[in-house]
């Protein structure tokens, strides 16, 4: 399948653009990334526990019993 390639938006351009002129932005980028959001795996074991140390909350917490 043929790819149409004679639009190219502003957005890509400047994305295109930017990372020319900073050489080793998207290396950067994935170690950011990967400080927030890639972790590591756990153990079976381990997240049967986490998740019965978890206190359970009432659907509208400000409420007081009566």
């Amino acid at each position: 399948m043929a790819k149409f390639t004679g639009y190219v938006s502003e957005h890509t351009k400047f994305i295109e653009e930017l990372k020319a002129k900073t050489p080793g932005m998207e290396q950067r980028q994935q170690e950011g990334r990967s400080l927030l959001w890639d972790k590591a795996p756990i153990s079976l074991d381990e997240e049967a526990r986490i998740k019965a140390s978890r206190l359970r909350q009432n659907a509208y917490p400000y409420q007081t019993k009566v």
